[in-house]
């Protein structure tokens, strides 16, 4: 564990030791919250995302490239460098508003140097012109598609950042270099899941980039792609589909499953490698009986259609179906206090699964029948122009941004812990769920 005096200095262990009490009884504080998120959502999806609003970044891929990669850095700053540099003191006296303003600014600064710097400007230059929509441009490749390719091939990577980045913290604990001071924790921890997304990358996504263009570029990746028998598509969104639902249970295990059943499991490396494979295992679940609710519900799908039918839209139905499940999860946990919480393990966990599951499914019938009254998108499920990963992680961001930069402001505010209160938090949370000291 982190020194008194790594935890006294910088944010390690804020998230959990926070005290966020509610200002006002419930249902106030919720719907204060829920009239913020949803001001600030439609506000900044007007100004950044719209196509009918000012920098229409909804391309839709170029949209979708900063919508997820905002999400990564995000995950970096908190979950990774547990704020770092910033002072514990800093964070618990600054007012919400003016920590989300520059904490927000710093995360997009970021990204511009990752997406601009690292990607664009050092990889597509020097490496892969996929990365690049100028050296693309000069392959003879239209504007727009070039814009639209790089953008894909970014955010692609981004696909992998945002299930591994918090899949090393949830399921590994941070295990081994969890004792480490930061920034050094957090330096080890970026590296070897970026070394981990890069090696799937090459594996998943690159043979997917290499079959874009007129001629395929078989001598620099596999085409067509190894998994096109299996999957009935050479198409990469095979890939997307079992990668966002790895993202995707990340969270519901580390939010409203609380880490059950894993934290169970005494031995430390027998439950961190549990937790680790054991949320794959229940993605790869997810990504196929996903897909073949599908076959239930509009029937066979049919290899060289399109839209409805096609298995490369099915497969990306099947991340975006599950994204609808990851808002009502984070919802339960940020402003309902990961209701309930009395009963058991088993109790707790099936009542929010259920609730999410009704939730998810209310959500998923709002979004396709209303989408395209208010953000922009087109009508239906299959439009090249409907995208519901794009609005529905955006909002996670805001929602991110609320509970992570701004204590769930203004509907709570940080008070003193009581010796009372704490002693009942231990209570709650299970031993096994610590790192081991």
């Amino acid at each position: 564990m982190p020194s008194s005096e790594t935890v006294e200095r910088y944010g390690d262990g804020y998230l959990e030791e926070r005290n966020l009490v509610q200002r006002w009884p419930t249902p106030i504080p919720q719907i204060l919250n829920l009239v913020l998120l949803g001001a600030l959502f439609y506000a900044t999806w007007w100004i950044f995302q719209d196509p009918r609003g000012w920098m229409r970044l909804y391309t839709p891929y170029v949209g979708y490239m900063y919508c997820r990669w905002l999400l990564i850095i995000l995950i970096w700053m908190v979950y990774i460098f547990n704020y770092w540099p910033f002072r514990r003191a800093w964070l618990e006296r600054t007012h919400p508003v003016i920590k989300a303003v520059l904490l927000s600014a710093i995360a997009v600064a970021i990204m511009a140097v990752v997406i601009k710097g690292f990607f664009e400007g050092l990889l597509g230059n020097y490496g892969m012109a996929y990365f690049n929509p100028e050296q693309m441009q000069k392959l003879g490749i239209t504007d727009f598609f070039a814009e639209e390719y790089a953008a894909l091939a970014i955010l692609m990577f981004a696909a992998l950042a945002s299930w591994l980045s918090p899949a090393w913290i949830v399921g590994m604990e941070g295990a081994p270099w969890q004792r480490e001071r930061q920034p050094v924790r957090g330096l080890t921890i970026l590296l070897v899941t970026f070394f981990l997304a890069t090696i799937i990358f090459f594996m998943t996504m690159h043979p997917h980039m290499g079959i874009l263009y007129e001629q395929w570029q078989s001598f620099a990746a596999i085409a067509p792609p190894w998994w096109h028998e299996f999957a009935d598509t050479v198409s990469g969104n095979f890939h997307v589909s079992w990668i966002m639902c790895c993202t995707v249970v990340v969270w519901l295990v580390e939010t409203i499953w609380e880490r059950y059943p894993f934290r169970v499991i005494r031995h430390d490396w027998a439950r961190r490698f549990a937790t680790f494979f054991g949320i794959i295992a229940i993605a790869f679940a997810c990504h196929f009986f996903l897909y073949f609710a599908q076959e239930l519900w509009w029937g066979e799908a049919v290899r060289g259609t399109r839209r409805l039918y096609a298995p490369d839209w099915r497969w990306l139905h099947v991340g975006e179906t599950m994204i609808f499940f990851l808002l009502p999860a984070l919802f339960i946990t940020f402003y309902l206090n990961n209701w309930p919480r009395k009963g058991s393990p088993t109790y707790r966990v099936a009542v929010r699964t259920l609730v999410t599951l009704v939730a998810a499914i209310v959500i998923y019938w709002l979004y396709y029948n209303t989408s395209h009254l208010f953000l922009g998108t087109q009508r239906g499920f299959s439009h090249p122009q409907q995208f519901p990963m794009i609005p529905t992680i955006w909002l996670i961001n805001i929602m991110l941004i609320n509970h992570w930069f701004m204590d769930n402001w203004p509907g709570w505010k940080i008070a003193p812990q009581t010796s009372a209160e704490a002693a009942k938090d231990e209570t709650v949370l299970d031993p096994a769920l610590k790192p081991a000291e």
